[in-house]
């Protein structure tokens, strides 16, 4: 397999291949790849992050499955839309991120409902050690709240909760993808946190 996928002067270049199976690429190889619009390419890339992104987007927005998946493809769509600008400076899984909180943003503009934030949390593993009912009742509650008090706050200090706290997206990359500078990154977080503490005390 012969790949050319390097970034000299800060461009990207198309993708060519003699052989193999997309799926072996590196992701810049499929960011190439996309961005010369090869079908394959961005399926090995949907299919490489398509749950990372499905759990940021639920995280993000708390609406329903079916808008889930319009969200994640319009995502996929976009970043294949958008992979000539793609220069390397964030991980692929960021820069996905990043497209995804925009993606979100024009879908809250266009005023569509938001469901019960808490859906995302259902499929989280419990942390107790204890397997008495009680305990299991107490931690789902504490789920559920938890669920409802993020979502509840504004959106953009649950932007940067959501990139910062639940995906551990270090600070400085959380704030280049929401276009924000460090410090208010910072002061959002501090705000939500501190809401979040309030809501669950």
């Amino acid at each position: 397999m012969n790949e050319d996928t390097n970034f000299p002067g800060g461009k990207l270049l198309a993708l060519r291949r003699v052989s193999g199976d997309a799926a072996e690429l590196t992701d810049a190889a499929l960011i190439a790849g996309c961005a010369i619009d090869d079908s394959g390419a961005l399926s090995a890339l949907f299919d490489r992050h398509s749950r990372a992104v499905f759990r940021f987007i639920s995280r993000l927005s708390g609406t329903g499955s079916g808008d889930l998946d319009d969200l994640v493809a319009a995502t996929f769509l976009e970043a294949c839309r958008c992979a000539g600008k793609f220069r390397g400076g964030s991980s692929v899984t960021t820069w996905l991120f990043g497209i995804a909180v925009n993606v979100v943003r024009h879908h809250i503009r266009a005023d569509v409902r938001r469901r019960a934030f808490v859906a995302a949390y259902r499929h989280v593993p419990g942390t107790t050690s204890s397997h008495r009912p009680d305990d299991a009742a107490e931690h789902r509650e504490l789920i559920t709240r938890l669920g409802d008090a993020i979502g509840s706050l504004p959106h953009d200090l649950r932007e940067a909760f959501v990139l910062c706290e639940l995906e551990e997206v270090p600070g400085p990359e959380a704030a280049r993808t929401l276009g924000v500078p460090q410090g208010t990154l910072w002061r959002r977080l501090h705000e939500a946190r501190k809401a979040l503490r309030s809501a669950l005390t």
